[in-house]
């Protein structure tokens, strides 16, 4: 288990990261989810000991990282697929890592063919895609079998393809009792993948829920109604009904309305008693995008000038994400008073989801299990766990890269 209490990282007059307390269970995949700039990249590093907290503890399997025996055979981590030699090819990576490490060298071999690099293994690295870079950090990561698994964006640069058998990946380590915990921007695979949920905004716990609670609590469903376009009247008729019965409506950008407070049966009920013709009638069911969205709309750093036509305005003064009240600093430019910022509980999110603006993230940052593993040379008596094509639900082996690379396809280069 992950554990982080009251983790706070400032940068002189910066704070990336403040009052962070969360728990990352095994036998689930832990989404890890907020905008460029949140701390997500800094949290991790903190959690891996690569980083220094100015207050508070991170702590794996109730000890800090740094203190931890054998700990590429406990931790497997993929923060930066690039921080690898460009010269060397992908086996001597691997192979440098598991000799320093003590893991026996058939294992370079076994994890190769998981990821599907077994036949580019002797390429130097530097001609790499960007998905086959994060094929190699994630063979990296998985060469202690460790129980303990920490992915930055793990899906970046894959295929289709490639991103199916890493959402497969990813559920399967967790099935067998692991501990997963992945950062990623898209919700719509996080979704998929993830079944709890932390979502941070800048530096601060905004969430710590299941994706199915974290969906219901931060949106809501509703219904779509369409009219004839040529007779405006009859839409109207319709949202006068609607109103009178204690629904709300919305225009949609095509012309529909949004109904939301009504099920769909009363709304078709209101229509034939108004006389209005439907031509459509269908409910919408919220995303994870969706919710995501509405509760990080306010710790957005870099938006663009279009987003107003795209209905994502900044936040009010005085805006709360649903759940967390106002308090010293809150809403963002108003000066808090120390020591008055109550602390976070796991599980309950924080107040004060409002930090100071954290720092671009630092230099590139090798993951531990990568650039300085270190541990004892204990032998593997069985094969890995995914070194054979598994029958469902277990996850294929990925698709191998092409050996020659004529033109750039799925992952190749752009």
């Amino acid at each position: 288990m992950i554990e982080a209490v009251g983790l706070t990282k400032r940068y002189g007059a910066k704070t990336a990261v403040y009052n962070l307390s969360f728990q990352v269970r095994p036998g689930t995949v832990t989404g890890f989810l907020g905008p460029n700039g949140s701390g997500k990249s800094t949290t991790m590093r903190m959690i891996l000991g690569l980083d220094a907290p100015t207050s508070g503890r991170a702590t794996i399997a109730g000890r800090p990282f740094r203190s931890l025996p054998n700990a590429p055979r406990q931790v497997g981590a993929l923060l930066d697929a690039k921080a690898v030699h460009g010269g060397r090819s992908a086996r001597q990576h691997l192979l440098s890592l598991a000799q320093v490490s003590g893991i026996p060298a058939r294992r370079v071999d076994e994890v190769l063919g998981v990821v599907g690099l077994q036949d580019v293994a002797g390429r130097r690295s530097k001609g790499f895609s960007l998905g086959m870079g994060q094929r190699l950090g994630i063979a990296a990561a998985l060469l202690g079998d460790p129980q303990v698994l920490l992915f930055d964006e793990p899906v970046n640069g894959l295929d289709p393809e490639g991103i199916l058998w890493v959402r497969n990946l990813m559920k399967q380590l967790a099935s067998e009792g692991r501990t997963v915990f992945v950062s990623s921007h898209l919700m719509s695979e996080m979704a998929l993948t993830a079944e709890h949920l932390i979502v941070i905004g800048r530096g601060q716990l905004m969430a710590d829920m299941s994706v199915k609670d974290f969906i219901s609590a931060n949106s809501a469903d509703f219904a779509r109604v369409r009219t004839p376009d040529t007779e405006p009247e009859q839409r109207e008729k319709l949202t006068a009904a609607i109103g009178e019965a204690g629904g709300q409506t919305a225009p949609e950008p095509d012309g529909a309305l949004r109904v939301t407070g009504l099920p769909l049966p009363r709304i078709s009920e209101l229509a034939h008693q108004a006389d209005v013709r439907l031509w459509e009638l269908s409910p919408h069911q919220a995303s994870l995008e969706e919710a995501y969205m509405q509760l990080t709309q306010g710790v957005v750093d870099y938006r663009s000038t279009a987003d107003a036509r795209a209905g994502l305005q900044e936040a009010p003064a005085g805006y709360a994400p649903q759940g967390y009240a106002g308090g010293p600093g809150f809403p963002p430019g108003q000066p808090g008073v120390p020591g008055q910022v109550p602390a976070g509980v796991p599980g309950q999110g924080q107040p004060n989801p409002y930090a100071q603006q954290a720092p671009a993230p630092g230099p590139g940052y090798p993951p531990p299990a990568q650039g300085h593993p270190y541990g004892g040379p204990e032998q593997y008596g069985a094969p890995h766990p995914y070194g054979q094509q598994p029958a469902a639900p277990m996850p294929p082996a990925a698709p191998a890269a092409p050996a020659d690379l004529p033109t750039p396809h799925h992952e190749d280069a752009r």
